[in-house]
């Protein structure tokens, strides 16, 4: 198995293709974008930007970074592997995106799962900075990319896979840069999901929204699987480390942040749903 970097680059002002020139990536038209000391790459303009520092913030990136690589969400990363490798090649370079990387657990589980004789040429997106500083200092293999699902920074049609985890699929810009035949893996939050956490830092939990069914235009429907346990956390940090990483520790009253914070162990759920769609020709 040989993991390199995923080089059909787009520019991100005018789509032609990028060219690496020592320290920077380049297009035709000009446009320069250079390669930061720790291997990554900024390729999200200043215009294509909703806030200064958009994505997650420093904070989350790192407490990220510690619950992943404690191994509580291994399960998913076991799921997702498989999934994603499922009637692919065996002997081929297959071209994968993670967009929504953030600080590339996912990523660098699939690369120690991919197998002998599997070329994969890997590519980790995030609009987070911190999310990819973080991810280039884990591993150098890929090409990690600071930019934006709503406008790929990738050729038409270059990639066999793609991984969404738990985060803003945008299809037409999933289907443009898929080959046919391609995959989609996308990886969404059940209903029971944290539930637990859930019930101690909100007044009341939510009625769940449907389960949304619909096939994304461009692609069909291949497989959908749920990965669910039982997930025992020890420890304040721990506890603190979890809900740091998720968009609930913005949601909750100070009340319930207060709750949380008094935890000394917990119980949750981990529920999840992934679906693989396949890109049509």
């Amino acid at each position: 198995m040989s993991i390199v970097p995923f080089q059909a680059l787009a520019c991100p002002l005018d789509g032609a293709p990028l060219h690496a020139h020592g320290a920077s990536w380049r297009c035709a038209a000009g446009h320069c974008f250079d390669i930061a000391a720790h291997g990554y790459a900024n390729l999200l303009p200043v215009q294509q930007k909703r806030s200064l520092d958009p994505g997650d913030s420093k904070e989350m990136v790192a407490a990220r970074r510690r619950f992943l690589n404690a191994g509580h969400y291994q399960p998913i990363a076991a799921a997702v592997s498989r999934a994603a490798l499922a009637e692919l090649p065996a002997n081929a370079t297959i071209r994968s995106l993670d967009a929504g990387c953030g600080e590339g657990y996912y990523l660098r589980q699939l690369a120690a799962a991919s197998g002998e004789g599997r070329t994969l040429a890997v590519l980790g997106l995030d609009i987070s900075k911190w999310a990819v500083l973080s991810a280039a200092k884990q591993d150098k293999r890929p090409n990690w990319i600071v930019g934006s699902n709503a406008n790929l920074p990738v050729l038409p049609a270059t990639l066999d896979l793609i991984l969404c985890m738990f985060g803003f699929p945008v299809y037409g810009e999933f289907a443009r840069v898929l080959k046919p035949g391609g995959v989609l893996l996308q990886v969404d939050a059940g209903p029971d999901h944290l539930r637990e956490l859930r019930e101690i830092i909100y007044p009341a939990l939510k009625p769940e929204r449907p389960v949304d069914t619909q096939v994304p235009a461009g692609f069909g429907w291949l497989s959908t699987e749920t990965v669910r346990f039982t997930l025992a956390i020890d420890g304040a940090e721990q506890i603190a480390d979890l809900l740091a990483m998720t968009p609930h520790l913005y949601r909750a009253s100070a009340e319930g942040r207060a709750r949380a914070a008094a935890l000394t162990a917990l119980e949750v759920t981990v529920d999840v749903r992934l679906t693989r769609f396949g890109r049509l020709a």
